[in-house]
């Protein structure tokens, strides 16, 4: 039975090995943080999504034992079963203070939470319209749901439709999307707050404001957002100064918030309340384990009673972006802690990236690249990830090993 798909993964395997696309994993031998052990060497990190640094905080890490010793490893239920303790509803209510919302439901994936947020809100009568650079989350939510698709350019908030030369494909800015939704009964527009390939952050100021002029919700997935954008980092609704505009944010405890596990959905009550009822990911899958619980709510803890975290991210990533600038570095221009050193505009793009990559390594700097079709054909990159772990020394250290590298493989002069 197997033999036909057998060969045919085969072949196509040894294809995506060929173009040098093919995806292996690096083992890391030690706790995550700026140094990391790889194949017992040190090495620094450079490409983990530990904005805050926070991954094996002592702190995070002693609240996670004391949960597992007074509320036990795992519940064995989902939520509305027996599944629910004090310290969920303590992390929701602390979460909910947190992004300015009404309240807050937990899953076990911000994954799991953007598979949730849309096929209970909306049906075949209703519209939603998406950035067509949404994560695969957002997409495979949206896929689940009978509602109408609208998808606009990324970050084009204009009222026109138009071939992009590069694609040949007609596209739509996100104000003729909405003109041509309004017989719907309700609109619904979704964007990621901060883009992570590119480290784009998401013009929230304007959505809001077609929203408004259009009625329609704003629903943000701020996963690479919390915790850090903005000036007490509340996230993107933040940064640009739209919060109490913004309907609905979905974000996961897995990237600055500690780095684990989880996620949720916050918004206004009803919508929250509807969602612990349809909500198929929260109704069918186990409770948030209590020390991922317990280790959040420290987290929660340490960002409202101080932005040094946040405060040190963005020094850091101003200094990184700044040097690797100068240095001659293609990189995607922005504010963000994700820096994208851009590749397309070199000969054999995608094994000059990997190669990157490797070099770095052996310079005992860790980052991977990135190519199709985890980005676009011809868009090619080393995603690098400025953390507030990062002392200046790191930095450099890294800027030092991409000038280098970049000069050996003819990148920059």
């Amino acid at each position: 039975m197997y033999g036909k798909l057998k060969e045919h993964l085969a072949k196509e395997i040894g294809a995506i090995k060929e173009a040098g696309l093919f995806k292996n994993e690096r083992i890391i031998e030690s706790e995550q943080g700026a140094e990391i052990v790889v194949k017992g060497k040190k090495c620094l990190n450079f490409c983990a999504n530990n904005y805050l640094g926070l991954s094996s905080h002592p702190d995070l890490i002693k609240a996670s034992h004391e949960e597992i010793d007074h509320r036990g490893y795992g519940l064995s239920s989902v939520r509305f079963i027996c599944g629910t303790q004090d310290i969920h509803k303590q992390l929701e209510e602390k979460v909910s203070k947190f992004l300015g919302m009404e309240d807050t439901i937990l899953f076990s994936s911000c994954f799991d939470a953007n598979g949730a947020v849309f096929e209970p809100l909306l049906g075949e009568d209703d519209a939603i319209i998406t950035d067509a650079l949404n994560h695969a989350s957002i997409i495979d939510g949206i896929r689940l749901c009978k509602g109408q698709r609208w998808i606009y350019n990324h970050g084009d908030m204009r009222d026109v439709e138009e071939v992009d030369p590069t694609t040949n494909k007609a596209g739509k800015g996100l104000e003729r999307c909405l003109k041509e939704a309004q017989k719907c009964r309700f609109r619904m527009i979704a964007t990621d707050g901060s883009f992570s390939m590119d480290g784009d952050i998401a013009k929230l100021h304007e959505i809001c404001d077609l929203a408004e002029k259009y009625d329609a919700l704003v629903m943000v997935d701020d996963s690479h957002s919390t915790g850090f954008l903005g000036k007490t980092g509340r996230g993107t609704h933040e940064y640009r100064n739209v919060m109490g505009r913004v309907d609905i944010i979905t974000t996961t405890f897995g990237k600055a918030l500690g780095g684990a596990s989880g996620g949720c959905i916050s918004g206004p009550k009803e919508i929250i309340d509807w969602m612990r009822n349809k909500a198929r990911p929260y109704l069918f899958s186990n409770s948030v384990a209590p020390a991922v619980v317990g280790a959040t709510i420290k987290v929660m803890d340490l960002l409202t009673s101080s932005t040094q975290l946040r405060d040190k991210l963005e020094n850091n990533t101003k200094y990184f972006r700044s040097k690797m600038t100068e240095a001659g570095f293609d990189i995607i221009k922005g504010d963000h802690p994700i820096c994208a050193i851009m590749f397309g505009k070199y000969p054999d793009c995608s094994k000059l990236a990997v190669n990157f990559a490797n070099r770095m390594l052996e310079e005992g700097i860790y980052v991977i690249a990135f190519s199709f079709p985890v980005v676009p054909k011809g868009k090619d990159r080393i995603r690098v990830q400025i953390s507030a772990g990062h002392e200046m020394e790191h930095l450099d250290k890294a800027i030092a090993a991409f000038t280098k590298v970049g000069k050996e493989l003819g990148m920059i002069k």
